[in-house]
């Protein structure tokens, strides 16, 4: 399991009977690179050492703070250890991200904060600064165009531009436009069954009472069960009114299971403590398929002042954590978020979100591709998936 890259920074201790002073003895010669470090890279001691004679005592270096930083390590040289200090700096150069329309509509007398019209973040900045360029009279109608511009603590900053219409009045559509069209669990086993996957379905208590044995004899050989749901980023979660039947059905029927919870952790501790309710209830219970990190509260993220580090690092420690107690783990996500957002690479095991006949995105273990799925043994919609088998 690849560890998030939460580094600490590690002094190696020896015994003080072999240190002597941090001059360079004769005959040894140790060169440093004087480049700067990105932060959160993965960088030991031995990659800023251009060239030595001597046998150095490596270790990883802390990258999670920019600014100067000091380093000392130990090194042998003709069987003696000896300290050596040098400094590096860790640098941010990354730029903040933009998401939104380049096109938004307000009503006349407008006065709200255009920068909630768009979702910006950054990898090391948990509130980059926003600010909006342009004139624009909101008590008159009209087109204009302005430019949103963030910009993190390190100065780094992204333009991103919008046209602006102030109206009288915001028409409603209603429209319509039908309902999505339903894909029977049949057609989806004669297109995404192969040696190589198998088909399944994901359920919480809002598809009721499911036959299971009907589930099973459609063609699916598993089901991800909700266990729980955060109702508050304060209070621990709430059990899924039908997890315990759920589980029990599901296994009875050779159906292999595995488990999510819908998180709204907004740190690192609230996740484990998730994690560590889940494993709680499951109390011993065996699962096939893994725990799954399910956060999808996007829609306040500007008032979250979360970086992208700190949201992955809150996703591994979820993950971190049932693994520790024997389970895997695994992170859900949609295809523009695990793009964007989540580090993907990091993660061993991601389930994909994409309602779409085919996916471009490569490495999911799993891949939920339609929430208006049909199988007999459950009444209404319930969600698709395809897992691949190793």
């Amino acid at each position: 399991m690849k560890k998030y890259l939460v580094i600490l920074s590690v002094l190696l201790i020896v015994g003080c009977s072999n240190k002597v002073s941090d001059e360079i003895p004769d005959g040894a010669y140790i060169s440093v690179s004087n480049q700067d470090i990105e932060v959160f890279d993965t960088v030991y001691v031995s990659d800023i050492l251009t060239d030595t004679n001597v046998t150095i005592e490596d270790y990883k270096i802390n990258t999670d703070v920019i600014g100067k930083r000091e380093v000392e390590f130990y090194y042998t040289y003709l069987d003696k250890k000896y300290v050596y200090k040098t400094y590096v700096n860790v640098v941010d150069t990354v730029k903040p991200k933009i998401f939104g329309s380049s096109s938004k509509m307000v009503e006349v007398g407008y006065d709200g904060n255009l920068c909630n019209s768009v979702t910006y973040g950054d990898n090391y900045d948990g509130q980059p600064e926003c600010r909006i360029i342009g004139e624009v009279d909101y008590n008159k109608v009209g087109t204009y165009d302005i430019e949103i511009v963030v910009t993190d603590v390190s100065g780094n900053s992204t333009n991103y531009n919008i046209t602006l219409r102030v109206v009288e009045q915001i028409k409603s559509n209603n429209g319509g436009g039908g309902s999505s069209s339903k894909l029977s669990f049949s057609d989806a086993l004669n297109k995404y069954k192969s040696e190589n996957t198998e088909l399944g379905i994901d359920v919480s208590e809002w598809q009721g009472d499911i036959d299971y044995e009907k589930v099973r004899d459609a063609g699916a050989t598993f089901v991800m069960i909700r266990i729980g749901v955060k109702l508050s980023n304060r209070e621990e979660p709430a059990l899924d009114k039908k997890f315990i039947q759920n589980i029990k059905n599901a296994k009875e029927a050779g159906l292999k299971v595995g488990v999510y919870l819908y998180s709204k952790a907004l740190s690192s501790e609230e996740a484990i403590k998730e994690a560590k309710w889940i494993i709680d209830v499951l109390d011993g219970e065996t699962l096939d398929l893994p725990i799954v990190f399910d956060w999808e509260i996007w829609g306040n993220w500007n008032s979250y002042h979360m970086s992208f580090h700190e949201l992955n690092k809150m996703a591994y420690s979820f993950i971190d954590t049932v693994e520790e107690a024997g389970y895997v783990g695994m992170l859900y996500g949609s295809k523009f978020y695990l793009e964007n957002f989540w580090e993907d690479e990091l993660f061993e095991h991601i389930w994909l979100a994409h309602y779409a006949s085919s996916t471009n995105y490569e490495g999911y273990m799993m891949w939920q591709f339609s929430n208006v799925g049909r199988i007999d043994g459950i009444y209404g919609d319930v969600d698709l998936n395809v897992m691949v088998v190793d």
